[in-house]
């Protein structure tokens, strides 16, 4: 079965929006890749993090800060689809 990518965000803080938007860039650049994607209100203040299968690949308060899409992309990638290439937003 594909994987599935959680994105936990905090409603209380407005991320919300920040969360659709990088489901959608997730979507898009894995439509083969994954089951989908699921965006989950956290009851914890402050949380944001992206998950595959319950695996946490980026939580924002261990790393400081919101991942850039580039780098999410690349995460999600890496754990999904090793060998899938990401053109533009490939590592350099």
């Amino acid at each position: 079965m594909k994987p599935t990518i959680t994105i936990e965000y905090c409603p209380k803080c407005g991320w919300m929006m920040r969360a659709a938007y990088m489901a959608q860039e997730l979507l898009t650049t894995f439509t083969d890749d994954i089951y989908g994607v699921t965006l989950h209100p956290s009851e914890i203040n402050g949380r944001y993090t992206i998950s595959v299968n319950d695996e946490v690949l980026f939580d924002r308060k261990k790393e400081g800060r919101f991942p850039e899409i580039k780098e999410l992309k690349q995460l999600i990638r890496d754990k999904v689809n090793p060998e899938k290439s990401l053109g533009h937003s490939d590592k350099k």
